[in-house]
């Protein structure tokens, strides 16, 4: 099965795009795919504790729900550290499956094998 990377630029600014890219990373990472989720630019943001809140829109799930269920799935987070460093972020602040890496460690996880990639 081909792993997904789901790579996600916007953070709380735009929240029914973070929703699409969690509800695509959260379905890969549901059917059993490895998944993960290179954030960078504002969406570095939504891998600290107390960030992801609120509902996108109406019908939409909220995104503390779509936050955990990509988490008990699987699917990890990869936040770029020049990202996450220019933003003064503090790494204490990481949800338990985020980690800080940038492309190299990107390009690691991928190996060789396939990836299906989304970019939002």
């Amino acid at each position: 099965m081909h792993k997904a990377v789901v790579s996600l630029v916007t953070g709380q600014e735009d929240p029914e795009r973070v929703t699409v890219a969690f509800l695509v990373a959260v379905g890969a990472a549901e059917e059993g795919r490895p998944t993960l989720m290179f954030l960078t630019k504002e969406a570095v943001r939504l891998a600290t504790s107390g960030v992801a809140v609120g509902t996108a829109c109406e019908g939409c799930p909220s995104l503390p729900e779509l936050f955990k269920r990509y988490e008990q799935a699987g699917g990890r987070l990869l936040v770029c550290p020049i990202c996450f460093n220019a933003r003064h972020l503090d790494q204490a602040q990481l949800l338990a499956n985020a980690e800080i890496g940038g492309t190299v460690v990107l390009w690691q996880w991928i190996g060789d094998d396939s990836a299906i990639t989304f970019s939002y």
